[in-house]
């Protein structure tokens, strides 16, 4: 501790304990919506076999993965934690063409909100 008293007020500001909090938060928000377009990239071919997924269904999960991709990549900006709530709706959304959908929807829904959660907690 300086004599000054400011390794005492650096402390009251990272209190969290992370040498850069908004990378950390970022990086998570980042992971969670990059491993969820992945996921749903992977869940088209064994849609198509064994349920009825269609042109506009399989168009819909590919749009929505390449926009899941971008906000990975945009989470530096303020409106991109939003975005992604706004994205677990759309996602959700897909359940309507199949019901599998909808499951990775619910999972994926889940560890955003706990992504949220956990970044509320960090920033304040």
């Amino acid at each position: 501790m300086n004599p000054d008293g400011q390794g005492e007020q650096q402390q009251e500001q990272r209190r969290s304990g992370l040498k850069n909090p908004e990378a950390a938060v970022r990086g998570l928000g980042s992971a969670t919506l990059g491993l969820e377009a992945l996921v749903l990239l992977l869940a088209i071919q064994p849609i198509r076999i064994f349920g009825s997924l269609g042109g506009w269904g399989v168009a819909s999960v590919v749009a929505l993965a390449v926009l899941g991709f971008v906000l990975c990549g945009m989470m530096k900006r303020r409106w991109a934690w939003a975005a992604g709530t706004v994205f677990q709706v759309l996602v959700l959304a897909t359940g309507l063409f199949h019901w599998s959908l909808a499951v990775v929807g619910l999972v994926f829904g889940a560890a955003w909100a706990y992504a949220s959660y956990v970044r509320r907690s960090i920033l304040g």
